[in-house]
């Protein structure tokens, strides 16, 4: 008899834990499981990579109403007779503006938008709450299942968030699934009660299907000018990724005399920001955002060399596959680096500093036999990870 799953996520945009979760998908064994998937939002470009076989259930009216923009949900639920949801979304719309930083605002936010949904009416073997934060709070407070999955795709103490708060998530839960050794460490550490439930599934990537999609596009993606050094960077426009160290960094090795051409794919709340640094330092023909693209695999193809500048990660998915295409890679010394880099082997690991950035790109440019180096080293690796999905099956069976 087939088992059911429930996976819940905010949405299906641009980011790593959503893509690691359509790859996820793509991997199950939908002869042996039901799989249903429930997203705050039902848009985003990774909506398309849905397998046909997960069944994506309907958002309740009353969230419809509550998530519409301020005035117009708070009269929409007056209207239909919603009143104590009206007042909900007011303070929901209060709570947003106490807290700065958005971990802790999505924290004490959820009380008022959790009153806006509703228990789902199905019971379920597994449900996992793929993103840490809201899915996995839903999981607890809105479904029955026999094991209930929390998962943190990133270095827990680098969120900001109050762990008083998921502590008591936590404790509900069966298994708190992380996508690294490091990751798993700093969780066992900050939550030492809840240290058994701890543990490691690495992010499932593809070599075959990453290969395939790299060669969809074979045109010049970047219209290369000669003796041009072209460098990608990959992820959301947010503090964390560091990009204005990558503006610094580019602007170091352009005043060296480097011919530099730097693209971003990803986009975020830092656009605005991050395009007046790229207009200040005059590097409008040299830094280049160029937004969402769900297959970036084409354009790491033709990188030159790629570059995650980040103050903090769980494990990149970008990284390991930039891996899988064999690129140059140049990383800051983020708390998990070390997960996924090998310094000197398999790519550079450097100062996270706009000068540090510079000068491993640098390095890479000019000590041909070291970037060949690693590319060949990179080349010889086992890089796919589709084994990971058994781990999921043996905490559900």
């Amino acid at each position: 008899m087939k088992k059911n799953l429930l996976f819940v996520m905010p949405g299906l945009s641009a980011g790593g834990g959503e893509k690691s979760l359509v790859s996820l998908l793509a991997q199950i064994d939908f002869k042996k499981y039901n799989v249903d998937l429930f997203l705050f939002n039902h848009e985003g470009i990774f909506m398309e990579y849905l397998p046909k076989e997960v069944n994506l259930l309907s958002l309740p009216e009353s969230y419809e109403l509550f998530s519409a923009p301020l005035l117009q949900s708070v009269n929409k639920l007056l209207l239909n007779g919603k009143p104590l949801l009206a007042i909900n979304r007011l303070r929901y719309f209060l709570a947003n503006r106490i807290k700065e930083n958005i971990s802790e605002r999505e924290q004490i936010s959820w009380k008022y938008l959790s009153s806006s949904l509703e228990n789902i009416n199905k019971k379920y073997d597994m449900a996992i709450g793929f993103l840490e934060k809201s899915s996995t709070y839903f999981c607890v407070d809105h479904v029955n299942a026999t094991k209930k999955i929390g998962w943190v795709h990133i270095d827990y103490d680098n969120l900001g968030m109050n762990p008083e708060f998921d502590l008591i998530y936590f404790e509900k839960l069966n298994n708190i699934i992380t996508v690294s050794e490091e990751c798993a460490s700093i969780l066992k550490k900050r939550f030492p009660t809840q240290k058994e439930k701890v543990e490691v599934i690495y992010n499932i990537v593809s070599p075959i299907m990453i290969n395939k999609m790299a060669q969809e596009k074979d045109e010049d993606l970047y219209n290369r000018k000669k003796d041009e050094t072209v460098i990608l960077s990959i992820g959301r426009l947010h503090y964390q990724k560091g990009y204005e160290l990558a503006i610094e960094a580019c602007k170091i090795l352009i005043n060296k005399g480097y011919n530099i051409k730097w693209n971003v794919i990803g986009e975020g709340e830092e656009r605005n920001k991050l395009s007046k640094l790229i207009k200040e330092n005059k590097l409008d023909d040299h830094f280049r955002l160029l937004g969402l693209n769900p297959n970036p695999y084409p354009y790491i193809q033709q990188a030159d060399i790629y570059a995650q500048t980040s103050r903090f990660e769980g494990k990149s998915i970008a990284i390991d596959e930039a891996k899988i295409l064999n690129k140059p890679i140049v990383v800051t010394n983020f708390s998990t680096a070390k997960d996924q880099i090998e310094d000197g082997k398999n790519g550079l690991i450097v100062n996270m500093d706009p000068n540090g950035i510079a000068e491993g790109i640098e390095r890479l440019i000019n000590n041909v036999t070291l970037k060949q180096n690693l590319i060949q080293n990179l080349s010889s690796l086992k890089l796919g990870t589709e084994d990971e999905i058994k781990k999921l099956y043996k905490i559900c069976d």
